[in-house]
């Protein structure tokens, strides 16, 4: 798969015309690849529960993973501190029920 776009700035991929925040480049590969393992399973997950009480949990698995890979959450990764960001990675994030981390 092709890497997406980026501004001059790297702050933010285009999609398809549309800008979206960047993942911090300054989180650790292994770090980062687990992110993304735990939001494609959250992502996987509100498929799952869509339009069931269990929805909003899914959703909120969702942001709490993009807000530690920095694609979401105040400030942006840009405006925080070196030691702000790395306790923003290094937070605990939920997983999905049965979530193999493979």
């Amino acid at each position: 798969m092709a890497e997406p776009e980026h501004t001059p700035d790297g702050r933010y991929v285009v999609v398809d015309g549309r800008r979206w925040r960047a993942t911090d480049p300054a989180i650790p590969e292994e770090r980062r690849a687990e992110l993304t393992r735990v939001l494609m399973a959250w992502r996987r997950d509100v498929r799952r529960t869509k339009g069931t009480p269990e929805e909003d949990r899914s959703r909120a698995g969702v942001q709490a993973a993009k807000v530690a890979l920095g694609e979401r959450g105040q400030p942006p990764w840009w405006d925080q501190t070196d030691a702000e960001r790395r306790v923003r990675w290094e937070a605990d994030v939920p997983v999905p029920e049965g979530f193999d981390p493979r």
